[in-house]
Order: C-alpha cells, then sequence, then structure tokens
C-alpha cells in the first residue's frame, strides 16, 4: 500500500456540486467495501483461505478510508490524525492476524476451497470494478480524489492475486499459493500501517505543539 493511498489527506474544498457528487460517490463505495469485507472474512473462514482473509483485510482498509474522508474533512488536524491513527492500529492487528493465518495453515497444511476462494475473488474483482467505475471522473481530483481512486486501481490487482491463488490451489492440489499470496498481501497491509501511524503520530505533535505557537 502507498503512502498516498492509506492516508487520505484533508479535502481541498472545491465546486459544492462537484463536492456533493463526490460524497455521493464515497458513501456507495463505503457500502461496497464494508458489505464485501464482511462477506470476504466470512468466506475466508469457512474456506481455509488465507489470501481471502488478506484481501477481506484491503477492504477493510478501504472503508475506512472511505469514512475518514466522509467525516473528518474540514475537522481540526488531531481530529483527522486522531482517525488516521485508528485506522493505522486496526489495519495493523488485522495484518498481524492474516500472518496468523498464514502460519495455521502452514503447520497445519490445510487445503483452501480452490471454488470458493475462485467465485469469492470474482465478486470482489466486481465490487472493485463498480467502485473503479464510479471513482473515475474523480481520478483528476485533488489529493483526496486521486488518493481513493488509486486505491481502487491497485485492490483490482489484488484480487486478480487471489483469482491466481485459487488457480493454483486448483492446479496444484496444495495451499501453498494460497499462504503466499497471503503472506504477501498481509506484509504490505502491515507496511502501509507502520506509514500510517508514523505520519499520525507526527501530525498528533504538530497539533499539540500549534497553541503554543
Amino acid at each position: 500500500m502507498a503512502d498516498h493511498c492509506c492516508t487520505p489527506p484533508p479535502l481541498n474544498l472545491g465546486k459544492p456540486k462537484e463536492i456533493a457528487a463526490y460524497r455521493r460517490v464515497l458513501w456507495v463505495a463505503l457500502g461496497i467495501n464494508t458489505a464485501m469485507f464482511l462477506i470476504e472474512i466470512g468466506a475466508g473462514l469457512a474456506a481455509g483461505s488465507a489470501s481471502l482473509q488478506a484481501d477481506a483485510l484491503d477492504f477493510l482498509g478501504d472503508a475506512v478510508n472511505y469514512a475518514i474522508s466522509l467525516f473528518v474533512v474540514g475537522m481540526a488536524l488531531r481530529y483527522r490524525a486522531s482517525a488516521a491513527l485508528a485506522k493505522g492500529t486496526t489495519m495493523g492487528v488485522f495484518g498481524l492476524w492474516v500472518i496468523g493465518a498464514v502460519l495455521w495453515h502452514v503447520w497445519h497444511g490445510t487445503l483452501p476451497s480452490a471454488f470458493t476462494m475462485g467465485a469469492i475473488g470474482i465478486a470482489a474483482l466486481a465490487a472493485n470494478g463498480v467502485s473503479f467505475g464510479l471513482l473515475w471522473r474523480h481520478r483528476h481530483g485533488d489529493a483526496n480524489m486521486r488518493s481513493a481512486w488509486i486505491c481502487t486501481r491497485n485492490d483490482v490487482l489484488g484480487n486478480l492475486a487471489v483469482l491466481s491463488a485459487a488457480a493454483g490451489v486448483f492446479g496444484t492440489g496444495t495451499g501453498w499459493p494460497d499462504v503466499i499470496v497471503a503472506a504477501i498481501m498481509a506484509a504490505l497491509a502491515i507496511q502501509g500501517a507502520a506509514i500510517v501511524i508514523r505520519h499520525s503520530v507526527g501530525e498528533l505533535r504538530r497539533a499539540v505543539a500549534i497553541p503554543a505557537e
């Protein structure tokens, strides 16, 4: 996860109609990502797939990203930084959880359901495709708009990785393709969480120092 993707900057307000349209798009994207997180995390546990759980983590990160963009826009730096810190912490916890799931699957040699992985992977790709289409018109907006679009664009690549893992599990009859993809995705999530936490702590320190200036 890239730095500009993980940390949504404050929205630079433009034309009211444009901002209102963008907010509506964010609400739809928030709903899609929240629903897919719940579906994918449940399917990942049921299918014994670590890569589905890792992809669910990505949906959660995006949902929180959209929520932050919607609810803390225009607020003081302290509140935006606190929200980002909460997001980074949540991402890190779920990333570590996925790493734990990977180790558990490796130890027990579990074989995930390639069919479930493929079916949910296709649904996730379709969901991100809808978000991608909705955010397309805002891809050249301010930094906040661009970051949301870039996140969704990158998520499509993650969905393709899950589908590749499903094909690998089906072709090899082993769970290794699943755990390898999951480990990579979880590592990227933890890296992104570390970036968010570091930046948010720095912003909180600046927010505390401002009154003294």
